[in-house]
């Protein structure tokens, strides 16, 4: 990529995953640094009222369901469970509500991303991976995904409330052999069924005609929105889903350190933090690139990789289009932020990780920003669209945040496996491997329906929508 004026050599996939290998494996993943980066999405006036809810006062000792985690994952595996006791799946007296506490060891929602389904990049990969009838369900899982998130925001009233933008997504090919290699997803995707009507194919000259950015491109349906506000929405429904049969809170600020066996007789697990000790029945790890904290055996490169990620928001110097891009082989990735009329936007670019040896894998202190990747997210976007961004402009923020990536690229969804014994009432939603807005909501409802059919005494199936290779062990979810 010369136009970031650094080389870089082509198969970054093939180097990234030689990364992810090699790397000497740590026991186990920290928990979250207590001071992180100052992000755009949670430190902007008004954008995080929940930030310190329950973080003080009185700490819950007992609850039926406790969710480590409370970003998209958790916060759709409480919405989710709401809407199971609403529905009677799961039956509750009025005088016995589903108890349910979410436990966040910072503030409430660090999540960031745009809502783009792949529609059908990497078919070929993944029908290599899991056959075609699997592919063609990874990316129903992500189409699924938005279709039901832009749902309840809509149903909700929350279009102007979560800045829900329906601009599409474009990507750019910056070398010939990306635009070939997803020109044969393409085709397979198509020969195998997939809906791909919505896709549009440009020369350069048309994307330099419409964009300003003289790279051939391809585009394809897709939302961006501000996730944490759609996060805190979404949390306060659930709250509000199913009356006095269904008790959610949340603490914040409360690290959960530990999880053992519970004393008491009516409760499996023993839930361990800083303020006291939280006892329940299930548990469910909503932890992403921290899961091994807990669950030791997920670290390494077989389970959960802490991965680092780095954004800027950098002010464009001439109006852009709504869509949301990516390029360079999907290692950059951009939207901009709504405006009104011809104001300049504010654009949120992450990326860069390409220019570090070891891709920021094993990385999970997003107390500081890299000089590196920095210096490369600074050039991009005046690079790829020239007279668009003014050379050497400083962003107006920079911060970093950790992902949780796998070998496969795919999260784990389940019950928890430890040397293929499941641990009774425990899950997992997790390891989404930088792509997680258009997997987290659904995987997460997937975990609750798993979760809901336990406590019923229903067996429970795998949604048609959702690939079975997904799940954390074959064959583990009708034993749940």
């Amino acid at each position: 990529m010369s136009f970031l004026g650094k080389s870089i050599p082509l198969g970054r996939f093939s180097a990234s995953q030689l990364a992810f290998e090699s790397h000497r494996q740590p026991e186990s993943s920290s928990l979250p640094t207590p001071n992180p980066t100052r992000s755009f999405w949670i430190d902007s006036p008004n954008a995080n009222p929940l930030a310190a809810e329950g973080s003080e006062g009185r700490f819950t000792n007992d609850a039926d369901i406790c969710i480590i985690g409370s970003g998209i994952t958790g916060t759709s595996v409480a919405y989710h469970l709401s809407l199971a006791v609403e529905t009677g799946d799961i039956a509750r007296p009025a005088d016995q509500p589903l108890r349910v506490r979410i436990l966040e060891a910072r503030d409430f929602c660090r999540n960031g991303g745009h809502l783009t389904p792949a529609v059908f990049v990497d078919f070929c990969g993944y029908k290599s991976k899991y056959g075609t009838a699997q592919a063609i369900r990874a990316f129903e899982l992500e189409n699924h995904t938005a279709s039901e998130i832009v749902k309840v925001i809509r149903s909700e009233g929350w279009t102007a409330a979560v800045d829900l933008v329906e601009g599409g997504h474009t990507t750019a090919f910056f070398q010939d052999s990306e635009l070939e290699s997803v020109k044969a997803d393409f085709e397979a995707a198509k020969l195998a069924g997939l809906n791909l009507r919505d896709v549009r194919w440009l020369t350069k000259e048309q994307m330099d005609a419409n964009y300003g950015t003289p790279y051939p491109g391809v585009e394809m349906g897709g939302f961006n929105l501000w996730p944490l506000k759609f996060v805190t929405h979404l949390y306060r429904l659930a709250q509000g889903k199913a009356g006095a049969k269904f008790d959610l809170n949340l603490h914040t600020r409360t690290p959960v350190t530990s999880i053992t066996p519970s004393a008491s007789p009516a409760r499996r697990w023993a839930v361990h933090t800083p303020r006291g000790v939280l006892s329940c029945s299930y548990v469910i790890h909503a932890t992403n690139a921290y899961a091994s904290h807990l669950l030791p055996h997920m670290s390494g490169a077989a389970g959960i990789v802490p991965t680092r990620g780095q954004v800027i928001a950098l002010r464009a110097s001439a109006p852009l289009a709504k869509c949301s891009w990516d390029g360079n082989e999907g290692f950059e990735y951009w939207f901009p932020r709504p405006v009104s009329g011809d104001e300049a936007p504010l654009v949120i670019l992450g990326g860069g990780r390409e220019v570090q040896p070891d891709f920021e894998f094993h990385e999970a202190d997003d107390s500081s920003v890299s000089e590196a990747v920095g210096a490369v997210l600074r050039r991009f976007l005046p690079a790829a669209f020239p007279g668009k961004f003014e050379q050497g402009r400083e962003p107006e923020e920079e911060w970093t945040g950790i992902m949780g990536f796998t070998r496969s690229k795919d999260p784990f969804v389940g019950p928890v496996m430890d040397k293929s014994s499941v641990l009774g009432g425990q899950y997992i939603s997790a390891g989404y491997s930088g792509h997680g807005m258009p997997r987290a909501f659904s995987c997460a409802a997937v975990v609750a329906s798993m979760v809901a059919s336990d406590i019923s005494g229903a067996a429970w199936q795998t949604p048609e929508w959702f690939p079975e290779a997904f799940l954390t062990a074959a064959g583990s979810a009708q034993e749940v």
